[in-house]
Order: structure tokens, then C-alpha cells, then sequence
């Protein structure tokens, strides 16, 4: 507990920084970690000797994120290349005998569109008009949700939620996702609009809407992930980052995250 609190002090001290002043240094942060994600989500299905292709599916998240931050109008097609490109390759790879080709294809394709396109969320919320602000409510929503959870399903969980997926996930641990969710929406609503710049932007019963849609969506995402590691027999995605596994482990929550907050604020506040 104490590794995990100090590593998420230290991505704290990092990350706001980065969300606040947008820009290279707020890209090259959720780059990193998608890429990584991307990287380690190959080696997971590799793990159960599946062969999805490590250069597209990188390459294909790479690519995906800058353009939606930089070339948007170029987004689409980048992302439609990519999956041709996938095809094609595991055409090959099927004719030179990988009977298991077109599992390989969808692996791959799975990997670029998730982690990519639905990782181009974490871009995109960022670039809305103040988006620091609405980035960090979203954010803090999901990490706080993610918190409460993790907290009071370890001191009181007792109902299992899914236990082939996630044997410590308890039901007590996901009601304290959604109420700690929809309370963090009701604080940082108060706190963003009264000291911050979000002035008369949004109200704290729709910040409360907010939260508990991020505390109750985003464990999904985790459970996802879950679902690819005990396919492949693996605890955490790397242990890159201490007490918290790998990026693909600290991402999996932000990904729902990042879409549910974007198209919430752009379809009821903003």
C-alpha cells in the first residue's frame, strides 16, 4: 500500500502539471503511456503463443495519436491505412503457414483501435475549450472512484463481483467506486468553478451526474484488462511502474474515462 501511495504521489506530481499546461509535454506523457500499453498488450497475447504484429500495433497507436492531436483531419484515414496494413501483413503470415492468422488480425486490430483510437480521448478532452480543467475533473472522478474502490473493497469487500475476472473485485468495493465517484464530481465541480476556471460552466448536480458515471463505468475497463491477463496467465501487464504493474494497467480505467467524460461534456455542458 505505501509503494502504491508513493508511486501515485509521484505520477501526481507529474501528471497535473502536464494536464494543467497542456501542450508537448502533456502529449509525450499520454504517449508514453499508450505506447506502452500498446507494447505491453502485444507481449501478453504473445504469452499464449498468439502472434499479433508488434510494429502495427505501435506503430498504429503511434500514428493514431498524432494525428488526432496534431492532423486531425488526417485521423481517419491514418487509422483506416493501419487496419489494411494489419490484413495484409497476417495474409502473409497465414500463406507462409500461421494457421492461426486471423485470431493474429483481430489481436492486432483490437490492440491499435482500444488503445489508440479510444486512447485518443486522453488527447481529446485536453484540447476542449479549458480543457486542463475539465481533464482534471474527469480524471480525478475516475481516480478517485478507482481509490475508494480499491480501498474499501480491500478492508470490507466480502461479495464477490467477478471472480474469474478479478477475484478481489467485490460488489462493496464498486458501490464505494460509484458513491466516492459521484461525491469527487460534487467537490471538484465546487472547487474547479469557485477557484478555478470553470465559472458558471457547470453545476454541482450535473458534476454528481459526472461522477457517478465515472465511478461506475471505468471499472469495466479494468476488468477488461483483467480479462486479457488471465487469458495469458499474467499477473500485471510489466512492472514498470511500482505498485501499479504496468501502463497498460494504470490506463485501462483512464480509457473509459477519457471517452464517457468527453462525449458527456460535449453533448450536456459544453
Amino acid at each position: 500500500m505505501r509503494r502504491r501511495l508513493i508511486t501515485t504521489l509521484g505520477l501526481a506530481a507529474i501528471g497535473m502539471p502536464a494536464i494543467l499546461f497542456g501542450g508537448i509535454f502533456y502529449f509525450l506523457l499520454m504517449g508514453t503511456f499508450l505506447i506502452g500499453a500498446a507494447w505491453e498488450y502485444v507481449n501478453l497475447f504473445r504469452a499464449v503463443k498468439f502472434e499479433p504484429n508488434m510494429y502495427i500495433t505501435v506503430g498504429g497507436v503511434t500514428f493514431t495519436i498524432i494525428a488526432r492531436m496534431f492532423f486531425p483531419s488526417f485521423a481517419m484515414p491514418v487509422f483506416a491505412a493501419t487496419i489494411l496494413i494489419a490484413l495484409a501483413y497476417h495474409l502473409i503470415t497465414y500463406e507462409r503457414g500461421r494457421d492461426q492468422a486471423a485470431l493474429d488480425f483481430a489481436i492486432t486490430l483490437a490492440g491499435f483501435t482500444y488503445i489508440g483510437w479510444i486512447g485518443s480521448y486522453l488527447l481529446d478532452l485536453r484540447t476542449l475549450p479549458n480543457g486542463g480543467w475539465w481533464m482534471m475533473l474527469v480524471m480525478c472522478c475516475v481516480w478517485l472512484g478507482d481509490s475508494g474502490a480499491y480501498s474499501i473493497g480491500r478492508a470490507y469487500g466480502k461479495h464477490k463481483m467477478a471472480p474469474r475476472l478479478s477475484p478481489k473485485k467485490s460488489w462493496e468495493g464498486y458501490a464505494a467506486s460509484v458513491f466516492t465517484g459521484m461525491i469527487g464530481g460534487m467537490f471538484f465541480v465546487y472547487a474547479f468553478t469557485t477557484y478555478g476556471n470553470l465559472t458558471g460552466q457547470i453545476e454541482i448536480w450535473q458534476g454528481a451526474i459526472l461522477g457517478l458515471i465515472l465511478g461506475a463505468l471505468p471499472p469495466f475497463g479494468d476488468l477488461g484488462e483483467s480479462m486479457i491477463k488471465r487469458q495469458s496467465g499474467i499477473k500485471d501487464s510489466s512492472d514498470i511502474i511500482p505498485g501499479h504493474g504496468g501502463f497498460f494497467d494504470r490506463v485501462d480505467s483512464w480509457l473509459w474515462g477519457a471517452v464517457i467524460g468527453y462525449y458527456f461534456l460535449i453533448w450536456f455542458i459544453i
